[in-house]
């Protein structure tokens, strides 16, 4: 994983040479120790962990998550996440950026759909089904037999559906093929990314090539909402985080969402939440920690 510094660092998937597959699985050992990192960070690709057994927590964006596995876990691009006082983590931690969803591109909904309720225990007969359906992902990958890509593609679809059966997170949509759900899709998707440049409806608009009124037209019909209630909740999820999660001032809090005046940036706050900047952070019992990330070299295995 390549780490681009920021106010909470951005990891980007490095896969080396054999493998060049936007794909990896292994356990926390041969992922590496940023698998299992102390710090506050996030991706720009896509992390399921199946944890079996270990001690401590796990915090994904404003929740904490004590362990008592077996658990299953997702983390999506953007979402701010770390290990606090874990010990022992055993489990296997699957890594795929969006594009190792071509096949399936409907599973972006789903991913983010369950990346709203990361965190849920199998019970009963689930857990060693999705123990059995991990392990046969991981013997694949490790295979690398012909035609292996194809037959991840369709394991990894096969683990988002039935977790998100079990999760309760199957969005019902009437056409997800239709242009209005493929432009909201593609809006939803430039939302994820941890950059307050795109999060505008104008520059929403101009990337994805369609016009203002139209790119509201569509998402309203899909969603119930409109771009603007979606970018406001983006940007005020966005400075939750940075107030909890690092120990940047309000100051520059508000220039990390977007805002260059800061006592705007207060108001529009208060206006969302209705609660200040300071009085939130003060509520939420802010944690700080040390976000240097370390210097790790490549494991043995892709990572």
């Amino acid at each position: 994983m390549e780490t681009v510094e920021r106010a909470v660092p951005l990891h980007r998937l490095e896969v080396p040479a054999p493998q060049q597959l936007p794909f990896a699985i292994g356990s926390f050992d041969s992922i590496g120790a940023l698998s299992r990192a102390s710090f506050p960070h996030r991706h720009t690709f896509y992390e399921i962990v199946f944890v079996t057994s270990g001690h401590g927590a796990h915090v994904i964006d404003l929740s904490r998550w004590e362990l008592r596995p077996p658990h299953l876990c997702f983390v999506v691009p953007g979402q701010v996440h770390y290990w606090e006082n874990a010990t022992d983590l055993q489990g296997r931690v699957v890594l795929f950026t969006e594009d190792f969803l071509l096949d399936h591109p409907g599973d972006r909904d789903l991913l983010r759909a369950l990346g709203e309720r990361p965190w849920f225990s199998p019970a009963g007969d689930d857990a060693p089904a999705f123990a059995r359906l991990v392990a046969e992902l991981e013997r694949e990958y490790r295979a690398g037999q012909e035609g292996f890509a194809s037959v991840l593609r369709a394991y990894l679809h096969v683990l988002i559906v039935r977790a998100s059966r079990l999760a309760g997170t199957v969005p019902a949509t009437a056409d997800p093929t239709g242009r209005p759900a493929l432009v909201t899709q593609e809006f939803v998707r430039l939302l994820a990314l941890p950059d307050p440049e795109v999060w505008e409806v104008r520059s929403c608009a101009r990337r994805i090539g369609v016009t203002v009124g139209y790119l509201n037209e569509a998402v309203k019909q899909t969603t119930g909402r409109t771009p603007g209630q979606l970018v406001r909740e983006v940007r005020t999820h966005e400075a939750k985080r940075l107030l909890v999660r690092t120990d940047l001032t309000v100051r520059q809090v508000a220039a990390e969402v977007g805002f260059a005046d800061p006592a705007y940036f207060c108001r529009y706050f208060r206006r969302e939440t209705g609660i200040s900047p300071g009085a939130f952070r003060r509520g939420s019992g802010a944690m700080h920690h040390d976000y240097r990330v370390p210097s790790l070299a490549h494991p043995a295995s892709p990572s």
